[in-house]
């Protein structure tokens, strides 16, 4: 054999080995659902930002800013597109893999739902100048209750925006401070320009849609404690309810999903490939998906943290409405509109279901008045917008011991002595709780203080970069007692 016949077999075979190891890399990676994963979140980031949240709609921006610097090596592969004009982005993996993410009326930004050229995108208007809470404008300081040390929180704050804009730092996007129901500060980040930008509370949501969900079940008189399998009205039984009764799933509670006792085999964790990422990004019934997995522990026993439960709950709301529509307008009438909130949008899976564990945009003001009225057990004004003992389901921890401890229903008991994940810092008192999202979200409510403390943040690199913990006591120690 010739030296150039020789040569054309070496080339011909490792041409062979490389599309040989190169088909083996996209079985795996579209086995894990990689390719389609990344470009739906690519396509639901920027759709949200763009038209959900009210930023400006520039797609390199938004992918440079919120998508990716999540994960450089994975979203290097992913590409975006964002049609202003039809309301609707899509995402791309390597150019092959595309997924459409479209802005639908009273729902927010739908992965796998049709372009909706009538849907009205959200735009931040220019802040109301009325003090808050019947405006956005923060009080004057002749108006703040005594003893607030005006310059250290402004340093506090300051600090906390230090590196805004940074995605290895702490990178905050908003900040509010509420105490004695007057605003001392709200602020936006450096890629925010206006303080009314709805901002991205990932699992705050949680706390919010459990309120809507108590408030719901209370008008249709559903007690929590109501096994899941027994609280569809009759003919609205979705397909999995059947699977529950026949195995030890039926003893399931309502409960159980507000306190994250239920006990499917679910893993929570965010890598490439998890549950999480699965659920958000390639399911289009969450709830039906999170439903059809197991028992791993009896119910009511054993806790452990599941975003995928918290839609289940969304699907029992859901059931409780005669029309999808009324379902969707319930955030706005029942909530939003009664606490003067505008800039808030609870987002739906395909099917309409709310995306009750992830999916719920508003602006810092806004989050502080969820967070005030909640606080204030339900009463906003002098009205009682949920039915009175929220607060109190809300501070019972789960469990009695671990990490549950420090779980209450769809919150946080930060301090709890057992499982508070704050309990080691000084300076926050013990009746505190809050609502925690993914890369920092936080609403902290102290009613022995008559404070409510928010922050939002794209914190990439977690507790590394920003100790939610931390921050509360710093803005505390600047409030009087």
């Amino acid at each position: 054999m010739t030296p150039v016949k020789w040569v054309k077999r070496i080339l011909i075979t490792i041409g062979v080995l490389v599309l040989v190891l190169l088909m083996a890399v996209v079985g795996i990676l579209w086995y894990l659902k990689i390719p389609t994963t990344g470009a739906a979140m690519a396509a639901k980031a920027v759709c949200s930002a763009a038209f959900v949240a009210g930023r400006p709609a520039e797609v390199d921006t938004l992918m440079a800013q919120d998508v990716t610097p999540a994960s450089p090596a994975l979203f290097g592969l992913v590409s975006a597109d964002l049609n202003a004009e039809e309301h609707y982005a899509t995402g791309k993996f390597l150019g092959m893999f595309t997924r459409q993410a479209s802005l639908t009326t009273d729902r927010g930004c739908v992965l796998g739902a049709p372009a909706d050229p009538t849907a009205v995108p959200y735009q931040a208007a220019p802040p109301n100048p009325a003090p808050w809470p019947a405006g956005d404008a923060v009080a004057a300081e002749t108006d703040w209750p005594a003893g607030v040390k005006g310059e250290e929180l402004k340093s506090v704050v300051d600090e906390a925006f230090a590196d805004s804009g940074d995605p290895l730092g702490a990178n905050a996007r908003g900040v509010a401070v509420v105490q004695d129901g007057k605003l001392l500060v709200v602020r936006s980040g450096k890629d925010i320009d206006n303080t009314n930008v709805a901002l991205h509370g990932w699992s705050m949501t949680k706390t919010v849609a459990a309120m809507l969900a108590y408030k719901k079940l209370t008008e249709m008189g559903i007690d929590i404690e109501t096994p899941v399998v027994e609280a569809f009205p009759e003919g609205k039984a979705p397909e999995w309810v059947e699977q529950w009764q026949a195995d030890e799933r039926a003893g399931i509670t309502i409960a159980d999903l507000m306190y994250m006792r239920a006990g499917l085999k679910i893993d929570e964790g965010y890598d490439p490939g998890s549950d999480v990422l699965d659920m958000l990004y390639n399911q289009p019934d969450m709830a039906g998906w999170a439903a059809e997995h197991p028992s791993e522990y009896p119910p009511g026993e054993y806790w452990e943290y599941l975003s995928a439960v918290s839609n289940i709950l969304a699907e029992v709301v859901e059931a409780q409405f005669d029309t999808p529509e009324e379902y969707w307008t319930y955030p706005r009438t029942a909530l939003y509109e009664p606490l003067g909130v505008k800039t808030a949008t609870l987002e739906t899976d395909e099917v309409g279901t709310w995306v009750g564990s992830s999916y719920l945009w508003a602006s810092p003001g806004d989050w502080a008045r969820f967070g005030q009225m909640m606080m204030d057990d339900g009463q906003w004004q002098g009205e009682q917008i949920l039915p009175p003992g929220w607060w109190d389901l809300a501070s019972t921890s789960a469990v009695a011991e671990g990490e549950g401890a420090g779980y209450g229903a769809q919150t946080w008991i930060p301090m709890n002595p057992v499982g508070g994940s704050c309990k080691a810092t000084p300076g926050i008192p013990e009746d505190t709780l809050y609502m925690g999202g993914h890369w920092g979200q936080t609403v902290a409510m102290v009613p022995s203080r008559d404070a409510v403390v928010v922050r939002l943040g794209w914190t990439f690199n977690g507790e590394e970069a920003f100790d939610r913990c931390q921050f509360l006591s710093d803005v505390l120690k600047t409030l009087p007692e």
